[in-house]
C-alpha cells in the first residue's frame, strides 16, 4: 500500500484519517453519553467534559484533513460490482458523515462559548468565543448537538452494515480496502 490512493485501493493517509476519525467519534459519543450523568460531586465532573471538548477539537481537524485528502487525492474507482444505487447511498453517506461532523464541532464550541469564555484544548491553547450575545444559544446548540450526535451513530450503524454486507454477502473488496488490505476477492 502507497501512501496516495490508487485507481483500486486506498493509501496509508486516507485509510489512516478514516480509522482516526471513526476511533474518535466512537469515543466521543461514548464519552457523551457516560460523561452527561455526572454529578457536580463527581470527580470527573470538570475533567469528562475538558477531554470530550479537547478530543473534538482533534476529530474536527482530522475531518478537515481528510477532506482536504480526499480533494487532492480522490477516493479510488468503485467496485465495478457496486450498483448505482449502492455508490449513490454511499456518497450521500460520506457527505453526511463529514457535514455532520463538522457541525457537532459548530454546536459543542456554542455549548461553551455562549457565555463568553473560550474552549481550551488540553490547556494548550484556546478557540476564543466569538458570538455571545445571542439568548438561549447554549440550550439550541445543545439540542442540535445531541441529534447530530445520535443521527451520526445511526449513519455510522449503516455505513458498517453495507461494509459487512459487502464483505459477507457480496464477497467484494470493499472492507479489505477500507481496512488498507488488497482489493482482491475474499
Amino acid at each position: 500500500m502507497a501512501l496516495k490512493n490508487s485507481a483500486s485501493s486506498y493509501g496509508y493517509i486516507a485509510v489512516g484519517l478514516h480509522w482516526l476519525v471513526a476511533a474518535g467519534v466512537l469515543g466521543l459519543f461514548g464519552l457523551g453519553i457516560w460523561m452527561v450523568d455526572l454529578t457536580y460531586y463527581d470527580s470527573w465532573y470538570k475533567t469528562a467534559p475538558d477531554l470530550h471538548r479537547s478530543i473534538g477539537v482533534i476529530v474536527v481537524t482530522l475531518m478537515v484533513l481528510r477532506l482536504v485528502w480526499r480533494l487532492v487525492n480522490p477516493p479510488p474507482r468503485p467496485l465495478a460490482s457496486h450498483s448505482f444505487w449502492e455508490r449513490r447511498i454511499a456518497h450521500l453517506a460520506h457527505a453526511l458523515l463529514y457535514a455532520l461532523v463538522i457541525s457537532m464541532f459548530f454546536s459543542g464550541y456554542f455549548i461553551t462559548t455562549a457565555k463568553g469564555q473560550a474552549l481550551y484544548v488540553f490547556e494548550v491553547f484556546s478557540l476564543p468565543a466569538i458570538i455571545t450575545d445571542v439568548e438561549g444559544l447554549e440550550d439550541v446548540a445543545g439540542v442540535i448537538h445531541e441529534w447530530v450526535a445520535y443521527t451520526i451513530i445511526a449513519i455510522v450503524c449503516l455505513h458498517v452494515a453495507g461494509a459487512l454486507k459487502h464483505h459477507f454477502v457480496d464477497r467484494d473488496s470493499t472492507l479489505r480496502r477500507m481496512l488498507g488490505m488488497s482489493p482482491k476477492k475474499v
